[in-house]
This record gives structure tokens, sequence and C-alpha cells, in this order.
């Protein structure tokens, strides 16, 4: 089985709606995202997936995120805009836009210590 990955990142203002502390106040962060891509078998040029096709699907779902204030934008008017709730937010978005490897989960760093992933396994 081969994984491959395309990272990217985004920056945002968000606050945690019923959260009791620091995260219930508006702040920011540089959100660093990983897709995570699965493939039994590489095509005749020697790929599991072209790393330009992902990077391509995953731009403009970032863009909308991208210097804004998270809360503000769908779904996240109406859910918390959580590191897992963002993970999963963009696997459903960009789930139909990869053809040819199996989409196996998303990854979002809020710190370089803190991260959610969501898959569906």
């Amino acid at each position: 089985m081969y994984i491959v990955a395309v990272e990217s990142h985004f920056d945002a203002a968000h606050y945690l709606r019923g959260y009791q502390g620091k995260c219930e106040n508006l702040h920011g962060h540089r959100y660093r995202v990983a897709v995570k891509l699965s493939s039994k078998e590489l095509d005749s040029v020697g790929l599991a997936c072209d790393f330009g096709d992902v990077k391509s699907a995953l731009k403009p779902i970032l863009a909308r995120y991208d210097h804004s204030l998270l809360n503000d934008v769908p779904p996240f008017n109406k859910i918390n805009p959580s590191a897992e709730n963002i993970a999963r937010t963009i696997y459903e978005e960009i789930k139909p836009e990869i053809g040819g490897a199996s989409l196996k989960a998303v990854t979002v760093w809020e710190s370089p210590e803190s991260s959610a992933e969501y898959t569906e396994d």
C-alpha cells in the first residue's frame, strides 16, 4: 500500500462557542492541513496520484477559509470551528475531487504540537 500526502496551510481566526477557557475568546492560527491518500498500485508513470491534482483540489477549499473569521463561514456558522470539525469538513469537501488514489485522512494542526485527524476508517 502506498500512502502519499499533500500539505498546505491557511490563516484564520475563530472562537469556540460554549467552551469554558481561553479558546472561547477570538484568536487566530496558521492552520496546517495534510491530505493523505492511499493506493495499492502505481500508474504507468509510477505515481499513486499526481500531487498537482491534489493541490489543485485543495487550494479553492482552503481559499474560502484563509484570512477569515471561521465562525462566519459555513458550516462553521452553525458548528464550532474546532480542528476536528475543520478536518472532517475538508475531508468531505475534497473527497469528490480526488481521482485515482483513495482519500485516507485529513489532518489539521492548530499549532506545531496539536492536531486532529479525520478518516472514515
